[in-house]
């Protein structure tokens, strides 16, 4: 990638293929978190899991102070040749994709449950310090188009990623039934290619690419001097506490999105199978029918989610980001409600395109409004800390949604999914509350 290195105070406007390769990595990345979200719910079930949210708490009780720490590390990184987001790439990848071999080779629940929370944690290494990498090389005016490239690579990586198990059944003859207490052949595949993938498309991206050196090096070095984990663990309980205002009113928002999102995720395929198709037995050939049916339905989000994403900065211009994200956040809760007013599971497919009109602006407007209030010497550890409000609403959903589901709705999934459908209305709504503070887009 040819680009001059320049300080972060002079940014250049880049060009459509420094724009790529600074986000092909996030092509791999939801590669790996496609196939968590489609397939590990179905793999905490064949291994004899009850308490399906209760076994999702793991991995956000360590992303809760992960993300915030590699912020503010990567803040304080520098190298002439590594840089200063891409160290953090390579960690993360590297983690991710040995946890993408060993996760579907788990024989009990309980190995399962940990790859989950080591998977998950390594994924969001690499992920977070990509959102900061968009917020350091590109200026205003380009922001808004950057996370819209992540999105976009984040559709097409989650298609494939989500359709694999089910075409690696039905292109390929690969089996997706075992015995009992078996990942099917199927689902095992689907995650080696993922590991292979992943790994590949951030290395890319840190190949390709050239970050900014600190602005002012003596100071950037006096305080890196001054930098540990210690201090990184201290700034994340503080962190939340020193938000900037447009940060704080977005956090609201992405509560009860995320919180929508997880109910999804968690609890599609349990409803899908015992209210479509009619079947709660794990190892019926029934069963792993629907459960393949939810990956296409998620291939589908993300296939929208994709091409929704060129039209974001189009939309953004004509209205501005707030009534882009309201808009976008609105048609995905009416398709989440949705769900329950369906018989034929391949009706849903319409249902999942309001979704994945939603999941491309949440991936991408809600950064680009953030990244405006935020000073440069900190990106990296407020994109952190705005990570708390991903994982608090997972925390919560892991904590009472099994609850709700048993206790309030009588064991019917389906209803779980409405819940989070009105969650994202509200959400939507509460966009208007939100005040952007850096309004130039393209």
């Amino acid at each position: 990638m040819a680009q001059t290195l320049q300080t972060a105070s002079t940014k250049p406007r880049l060009g459509f293929w420094q724009i790529w390769n600074m986000n092909f990595g996030f092509l791999g990345i939801q590669f790996g978190f496609a196939l968590q979200n489609a397939n590990v719910s179905r793999i905490f079930e064949t291994l004899g899991g009850t308490e399906i949210a209760l076994y999702w708490l793991a991995a956000p009780v360590t992303g809760l102070l992960v993300q915030p720490v590699v912020g503010y590390l990567s803040d304080r990184t520098w190298h002439p040749v590594f840089g200063r987001r891409k160290p953090f790439f390579m960690i993360g990848a590297l983690l991710a994709s040995l946890s993408l071999l060993v996760m579907p080779n788990s024989s009990v629940l309980w190995m399962a449950v940990g790859m989950l929370w080591i998977m998950d944690s390594s994924i969001n290494i690499s992920m977070e310090p990509f959102r900061a990498l968009v917020g350091d090389l590109l200026p205003s005016s380009q922001r808004t188009s950057g996370f819209a490239f992540q999105t976009f690579f984040i559709g097409v990586g989650a298609v494939v990623a989500s359709a694999l198990p089910w075409v690696l059944t039905n292109w390929f003859d690969v089996p997706n039934t075992a015995p009992a207490g078996e990942i099917p052949p199927s689902v095992k595949w689907a995650f080696y290619l993922g590991g292979v993938v992943f790994f590949l498309t951030v290395l890319w991206t840190v190949i390709k690419t050239k970050e900014y050196p600190p602005e002012d090096m003596d100071a950037f070095e006096r305080e890196r001097s001054e930098t540990s984990f210690w201090n990184g663990m201290q700034e994340t309980v503080s962190g939340i506490f020193k938000m900037p205002k447009t940060m704080l009113q977005l956090a609201i928002v992405q509560f009860f999105t995320w919180f929508a999102l997880f109910s999804m995720w968690i609890f599609t395929t349990p409803a899908i199978t015992s209210h479509l198709y009619h079947t709660t037995d794990k190892a019926s050939k029934l069963y792993n029918e629907g459960a393949d049916w939810v990956g296409i339905l998620f291939a589908v989000y993300n296939g929208v989610s994709a091409i929704a994403a060129l039209l974001l900065p189009t939309l953004a211009r004509k209205t501005n980001r707030k009534m882009t994200h309201l808009i976008c956040l609105l048609i995905g809760g009416l398709g989440l409600i949705s769900f329950y007013f369906v018989s034929d599971p391949k009706m849903l497919i319409f249902s999942m395109i309001g979704v994945g009109i939603a999941w491309a602006s949440i991936l991408s407007m809600p950064y680009a409004i953030l990244a405006g209030s935020l000073p440069s010497n900190r990106m990296g550890y407020y994109m952190g800390v705005f990570n708390f409000f991903i994982v608090i609403p997972q925390i919560v959903a892991g904590s009472i949604l099994d609850f709700f589901n048993k206790n309030v709705f009588g064991g019917e999934s389906i209803y779980v999914l409405v819940l989070g459908g009105c969650s994202m209305v509200l959400a939507g709504l509460l966009t208007l509350l939100v005040k952007d503070v850096d309004e130039v887009v393209e």
